[in-house]
């Protein structure tokens, strides 16, 4: 690949469930972070170098950005339900691709699917723990769903936003009722 292929463009931007890091490629978006804080950032910025052999250069004007920045902004205000982005599924290989882009396209906003019915979905139906470990993997949480797969009981499960950002955005889709305080 030539330098222009790898290119890596990032930025920061605010939203109801703390700073998100947004990263893209020519590709389409890479990554989706939670909780981007200085350290947070640079951790991940860093896993971005390694995995992608490109330099990411902060660029919050970018127009590479501009489109999830906008559609981001849209789902925390309620009006967009469905993303309509370009994807960069670089990061993610194999069964958890599979998992990861039937999620995107098969578990719409305001429902829920388990971790078995999701392994069912992509054809492994006695993978459920595999799903939970394609979960934890997702480089582009909100975007794609992971916070909408709930453990067989009910029970909210896992998630790599922690559990109270996990709450936030199946309350904002109407799942769970709004917190009183």
């Amino acid at each position: 690949m030539t330098e222009s292929e790898h290119s890596l463009e990032w930025t920061v931007v605010a939203s109801d469930i703390g700073p998100l890091l947004l990263a893209a490629t020519r590709g389409g978006l890479v990554t989706v972070g939670f909780h981007a804080t200085p350290a947070v950032r640079e951790r991940a910025l860093d896993r971005l170098r390694s995995r992608l052999g490109a330099e990411p250069v902060e660029a919050p004007g970018s127009a590479r950005l501009a489109e999830p920045i906008r559609q981001l902004a849209e789902y925390f205000a309620g009006g967009r339900r469905d993303f309509a982005l370009e994807l960069d599924w670089t990061l993610v290989s194999g069964f958890n691709r599979q998992v990861l882009r039937e999620l995107a396209i098969g578990v719409p906003y305001g429902t829920v699917v388990n971790y078995g019915e999701l392994a069912d979905r992509a054809g492994q139906p006695r993978a459920a723990q595999a799903v939970g470990a394609a979960m934890g993997a997702n480089p582009l949480p909100v975007v794609v769903p992971c916070h909408r797969v709930v453990e067989s009981d009910g029970g909210l499960g896992g998630f790599g936003g922690g559990l109270e950002t996990k709450r936030q955005l199946l309350a904002l889709e109407g799942v769970l009722p709004q917190p009183l305080f």
